[in-house]
């Protein structure tokens, strides 16, 4: 070993991968329960140790099967947690990883693992709590200046249905004629047909633009 190395203890390193979904009008998160101390039987942010020959977001995306049947996603490193004691093990620095999925296309596995609405969480294990408020901090920052929030609606959609979906993410209610101003003035949709087969007024669909995955000013 490098002697200059060898004057180093080794720290370990772990992943966590944070998952939000839409539900039933609700902002969710999945989380896992511990089958292990520390923090047995309690919640927590699906992860674990990286292996030497796993790349970090390799072993984000394994981690993440094997503790809940979630794969092929999409994950976006969001930041590294290293406060000396957030671990009664060891040293462990963690990296955390987020992403953002239509929970009608996972099936988990098993009981331990489920979802939680993000105002009413259990108390978590380890420090995930603030790794989690980070998370949320970040994704709301991607709903106000890109548009990801679009990947969660249809193919075709209304308008309804997008501020829907920015009202549960920031939980709170958009002025419903400043907010469709504001939306159709960032000239990132495209106007399709309306609804059909319906009993009211048919609303119009919006479809997103191909060539709109800059950052914007949404909100």
């Amino acid at each position: 070993m490098n002697t200059e190395l060898s004057k180093f203890e080794r720290p370990f390193v772990t992943v966590d991968t944070i998952i939000f979904s839409i539900k039933g009008n609700n902002l969710k998160v999945l989380l896992v329960k511990r089958a292990v101390s520390p923090f047995k039987n309690r919640w927590a942010i699906p992860g674990g140790f990286v292996n030497p020959e796993d790349s970090l977001e390799d072993a984000a995306k394994l981690k993440l099967e094997e503790k809940t049947g979630v794969k092929d996603v999409y994950l976006e490193q969001l930041y590294t947690f290293g406060n000396p004691k957030r671990d009664p093990r060891a040293r462990i620095i963690t990296v955390a990883y987020f992403a953002l999925i239509n929970s009608d296309d996972v099936l988990l596995k098993g009981e331990d693992a489920k979802w939680f609405s993000v105002s009413g969480l259990p108390h978590l294990a380890f420090d995930h709590s603030m790794i989690l408020n980070y998370a949320l901090k970040r994704l709301k920052w991607k709903f106000e200046y890109t548009p990801v929030a679009f990947s969660l609606l249809p193919s075709r959609f209304t308008m309804t249905q997008v501020q829907d979906l920015y009202e549960v993410v920031f939980d709170q209610k958009f002025d419903k004629r400043n907010f469709r101003k504001k939306i159709l003035s960032l000239d990132i949709l495209e106007e399709e047909d309306v609804l059909r087969n319906v009993s009211f007024r048919p609303p119009k669909l919006y479809s997103l633009k191909a060539d709109k995955g800059d950052i914007v000013n949404i909100l």
